[in-house]
């Protein structure tokens, strides 16, 4: 299997305790996941109000041709205010592995994501993530990218005054 990695990096003008507490929601998934993916977390509410290592999140996503698919990933590992990880268990992907780190910066907090997905079907996924995944897998990011400005401002906008 071919894996590939994403990385993506965005800055925000608020506190580390506030994003980590939007970011470490998993119901707060679908708010910055692109409509038309239709991403609905599936697991119960009263199992994801704190975020720990072992805990065991399902979805149904849409990624193509409006065909909903189930995805459950376990969060692996946890470090308060400073990253968690997800890894899937079953769904689209032959593996995931996405790490979220965060830290404090000057006027606010930086994020960065490591992505390291691998696709089923050998050279057909190969082929399929060069036509298709990898630039959804980015516009997914894109869109997330503008969400969350959208949610919490623009850093450069905010710390250039």
């Amino acid at each position: 299997m071919k894996s590939y990695q994403l990385t993506f990096s965005q800055r925000l003008p608020v506190p580390l305790k506030e994003c980590w507490e939007f970011f470490s929601s998993p119901m707060n998934l679908a708010r910055i996941t692109p409509p038309e993916m239709a991403f609905t977390v599936t697991s119960k509410k009263e199992q994801l109000k704190t975020m720990y290592a072992g805990m065991l999140i399902t979805y149904k996503v849409s990624p193509m041709f409006n065909i909903k698919l189930s995805w459950m990933t376990e969060i692996t590992h946890v470090e308060e205010e400073k990253y968690f990880i997800d890894q899937q268990r079953f769904g689209p992907y032959q593996f995931w592995h996405h790490q979220h780190h965060f830290r404090e910066i000057e006027g606010g907090t930086a994020m960065d994501d490591i992505l390291t997905y691998g696709l089923p079907f050998g050279f057909i996924g190969n082929i399929a993530n060069s036509l298709y995944v990898a630039e959804k897998v980015k516009s997914i990011f894109e869109f997330r990218r503008a969400k969350v400005i959208a949610l919490f401002g623009d850093y450069t906008t905010a710390t250039d005054t």
